[in-house]
């Protein structure tokens, strides 16, 4: 059974141009990596919990900030590279996120040195483009921008086939 993530895609439309809130995570490892390194804020939940519940919990997490409440469009589950399957959902919503602050999770660091540090899951936050989430996105990510476009351009952003 693969493990499953639930996340939300938080878009707005600015000029005429969407764009996407992504974070960057924190600890050691991303440290120096940007590009290709961001994800929609997102986490793991079990079978038989709603992921659309699962996908507020983390987003709330992730960011310190309940996510707007707007339509949401489900987009289909998208299988991540490590067989992970993320369920995503994206909503339109402006959110401010000058004060955005993570949850924080614990690791021995630097590895075997028997130190254990606190990072932050996100590290920052940011609004991007489709154009620039796309390079910054992780790889198995990105087809959620595509599926997002999708229904934009069907005419799902006022709710008429979302839930």
């Amino acid at each position: 059974m693969p493990k499953l993530s639930a996340g939300l895609l938080l878009y707005r439309v600015v000029d005429g141009d969407v764009e996407v809130l992504i974070g960057h995570p924190g600890g050691p490892f991303w440290a120096r990596k940007d590009d290709g390194a961001w994800s929609i804020p997102k986490g793991e939940y079990t079978e038989g919990e709603d992921p659309w519940v699962a996908a507020q919990r983390e987003f709330e997490e992730e960011l310190g900030k309940p996510p707007p409440q707007g339509p949401r469009i489900e987009l289909a589950p998208v299988r991540q590279p490590s067989g992970k399957v993320i369920t995503a959902f994206a909503v339109r919503g402006d959110l401010d996120i000058t004060d955005a602050v993570s949850n924080t999770f614990e690791m021995e660091w630097p590895k075997g040195s028997g130190r254990i540090r606190e990072f932050p899951e996100i590290d920052r936050v940011g609004w991007f483009s489709v154009e620039q989430a796309r390079s910054k996105l992780l790889k198995g990510q990105r087809p959620l921008l595509d599926q997002l476009l999708a229904a934009l351009e069907a005419g799902e952003p006022d709710g008429s086939r979302s839930r």
